[in-house]
């Protein structure tokens, strides 16, 4: 069985890092995703993904990403149910990210991380992974290699 999904898109708000009761970093957001097409006449519709990011994800994506930001996220669907404060019972949908990359350029994000749009295809985006060993450590903005 295959789960895997990639996106593109702008954060709507900045995230914010929670931690848990047992002190496991975790945030939340929503990612507007343009949709591939529209009708003629009419304005491009976008999808709005709710994403969860755990340990070093979440810190980096708190530290380097706002508002506006243009986001790609590499992750797994969960779905998981809920109850309501009333009641009701609940099915929520999301995706579970375990890379994530800058892709606007430097004045669109603010990041003096962000890479500028000359090198789209030239290197790789920088990124993160839950899977990689170790604490995140900060590089040093002339050891990039952009």
């Amino acid at each position: 069985m295959v789960n895997c999904a990639v996106i593109m898109g702008r954060l709507v708000a900045d995230p914010e890092l929670r931690t848990t009761g047992s002190g496991i970093s975790v945030t939340s957001f929503t990612v507007a995703v343009d949709r591939r097409f529209n009708r003629q006449g009419e304005e491009r519709q976008a999808d709005f993904i709710d994403v969860i990011a755990w340990r070093q994800t979440a810190e980096f994506i708190c530290k380097y990403f706002r508002k506006g930001s243009m986001i790609a996220i590499q992750g797994y669907i969960q779905t998981r149910m809920y109850e309501d404060k009333n009641g009701n019972k609940r099915k929520a949908v999301e995706l579970v990210a375990d890379n994530v990359s800058f892709c606007g350029s430097k004045s669109e994000s603010g990041s003096s991380y962000a890479r500028d749009d000359s090198f789209v295809n030239a290197q790789p985006a920088p990124s993160y992974s839950t899977a990689d060993e170790g604490d995140f450590k900060e590089i040093p903005e002339d050891d990039l290699p952009f």
